[in-house]
């Protein structure tokens, strides 16, 4: 057997004070590497991310807005930009960035349905010289052609618009929407690109993203979470702020608003106390109006009877997988407490556990 510490050689200890750190390269190669006080030291000169839309968007941030259809997120994404180009703060909701030049991507409604949104039936528009003209929107040249040089339409469209961000000074973008961008989004080898893509003209140009996502159809008895983005989770995982609007069952003309994920906020706005909201049009400007706060579960579909025993059956088959109760409760949109209840009335009853 080989005695390890005869086969060491006799190290000697080296002097402290003759240690000295190796320089770090941190511009060569794919990686920027610096020591954890270096990049404290040089993050203590940047600015602390300013506020564009409370807490659910910050300044250099790229934030996902999703929504079921028809829920109002063209409609909000709008108000926010115009908030932002006229730095005039959105009443409940806090705004610290000074005026900034918004570049709006309109890939849904055409220039009349925008008018028809902002003008009082056609008349008396909101957007008259000198009103918004930090606003700038933009949409798809129906006689634009594809060169030569790109492979498909997606990677034109990307190309064109950092063109355009460029041209226009905007530092402030607002897509609507991302399906727009690429048309496999839905799988995670094209919504990883897309991100990357996004990630790198943000940090390239210094910007700040909104993009609009759609949900697909739900169960509006279950809460909002991050699985309910159409398509893959990739987009989520890689943005650095999200929220959704999420429709009342109490009342069809009251939406809410509730923070998914943030890095550099933290989570005011989670299930138990979501922002409510109602679209209103008081003259020449579709907009949604803050009337309080409240419970996500308030606002979520009553079950049926068949539909709460099949509840407690998956709420059941959870535990079994090793779930705990406050992972089943979050599933759900319920207190810790009502999932032990529900599986301490299956158990009186001998349902298998």
């Amino acid at each position: 057997m080989i005695n390890i510490d005869q086969s060491l050689p006799d190290l000697k200890p080296v002097p402290e004070a003759a240690v000295q750190p190796t320089p770090l390269e941190s511009t060569v190669g794919l990686f920027l590497t610096k020591s954890a006080s270096q990049w404290s030291e040089e993050a203590k000169s940047k600015p602390i991310p300013q506020m564009l839309f409370c807490v659910f968007w910050c300044l250099g941030e790229l934030c996902i807005l999703f929504a079921d259809t028809n829920l109002g997120k063209s409609i909000l994404a709008v108000q926010i930009g115009v908030s932002i180009a006229r730095s005039s703060r959105i009443p409940g909701f806090a705004l610290e960035a000074p005026a900034e030049k918004v570049l709006y991507f309109d890939f849904e409604l055409t220039d009349k349905q925008f008018e028809a949104r902002y003008s009082d039936n056609f008349r008396d528009h909101f957007f008259t010289p000198g009103v918004c003209d930090n606003l700038l929107r933009a949409e798809i040249n129906p006689e634009a052609e594809l060169p030569r040089e790109f492979p498909d339409f997606e990677s034109y469209l990307c190309h064109a618009l950092e063109q355009e961000l460029v041209r226009t000074g905007a530092r402030v973008l607002i897509i609507d929407n991302i399906t727009y961008l690429g048309t496999d989004t839905e799988k995670a080898k094209g919504a990883l690109p897309l991100m990357k893509h996004l990630q790198k003209l943000k940090k390239k140009h210094g910007l700040s993203f909104l993009v609009l996502a759609h949900t697909p159809k739900r169960d509006m008895a279950k809460p909002i979470t991050k699985n309910d983005i159409q398509g893959s989770k990739m987009l989520v995982n890689f943005c650095d702020s999200s929220f959704a609007i999420g429709a009342s069952s109490q009342d069809p003309h009251t939406r809410y608003l509730k923070q998914v994920k943030q890095r550099q906020t933290e989570e005011r706005y989670g299930a138990e106390n979501v922002v409510l909201c109602q679209i209103a049009k008081p003259h020449n400007f579709l907009q949604f109006e803050f009337i309080g706060l409240g419970s996500e579960r308030d606002h979520l579909r009553q079950l049926a009877e068949g539909e709460r025993e099949q509840q407690t059956k998956e709420a059941l088959q959870m535990r079994q997988q090793g779930k705990s109760n406050v992972a089943i409760a979050a599933h759900f949109g319920v207190s810790e407490g009502a999932v032990r209840k529900w599986i301490k009335k299956a158990e009186e009853s001998g349902a298998p556990f």
